[in-house]
């Protein structure tokens, strides 16, 4: 398949939903609990990186206010635009995390929220290689996804249908210790969004440190 074509479904299912998913999943704890972990320990000025970055709200919503650089990065043209309108302080491009280039070391943080799903198991475990090597030594990383031992598995979300694989909440902690991540803590929870097609969910918070030396 091409790689327009693999790029596509993410793309179609958040140009669609658009504000929707922020309303749906803007409120929860451990989102938000992870944010202030970040703001907790990195210095003012930081420069971070993030993936899937959504309408913009909360996660650059929250750095810009601590005082952070952001860059996020989504493939949806519509949170492209929604994120640049609602935090300018930000820098947000449309882009596929897969393919765009990221210098070694060039970031103090990333935060990866829920924005791998729509990947390979594969692609993945690259991604967050890619993620970890782009982190200076030392750096900080949130990853958050839904701990399921599914791979190409097809589903509905929020009304729009999707193919989701993912990994039990062990397997996900070995991949970023495997793509040279520390993982300092792991938080499990269960989160309802707030939709009418939203049910519970598990969703699993790895907070990360990338390996010195």
């Amino acid at each position: 398949m091409a790689e327009e074509e693999e790029r596509a479904p993410a793309a179609v299912v958040f140009d669609a939903l658009g504000l929707a998913y922020e309303e749906a999943f803007a409120t929860s704890a451990s989102h938000l609990a992870s944010l202030g972990w970040l703001v907790e320990r990195l210095k003012p000025g930081s420069r971070v990186l993030d993936v899937g970055s959504g309408t913009g709200r909360p996660t650059a919503r929250v750095l810009v206010d601590a005082g952070h650089r952001v860059l996020g990065v989504d493939v949806s043209p519509v949170m492209v635009e929604l994120a640049a309108r609602q935090v300018p302080e930000a820098e947000f491009r449309l882009g596929d995390i897969r393919e765009l280039p990221l210098a070694v070391g060039a970031f103090d943080a990333v935060c990866v929220y829920f924005s791998l799903l729509q990947m390979t198991r594969a692609e993945q475990a690259a991604v967050v290689g890619k993620l970890a090597a782009a982190l200076r030594p030392g750096g900080l990383a949130v990853l958050a996804t839904v701990p399921v031992d599914v791979e190409g598995v097809d589903v509905t979300f929020m009304g729009q249908p999707v193919r989701v694989t993912s990994f039990a909440a062990g397997d996900f902690a070995r991949l970023a210790a495997d793509s040279g991540l520390s993982v300092l803590a792991e938080e499990n929870v269960m989160f309802t969004p707030a939709h009418p097609d939203g049910g519970p969910e598990p969703q699993v918070f790895l907070y990360c440190r990338r390996d010195e030396g």
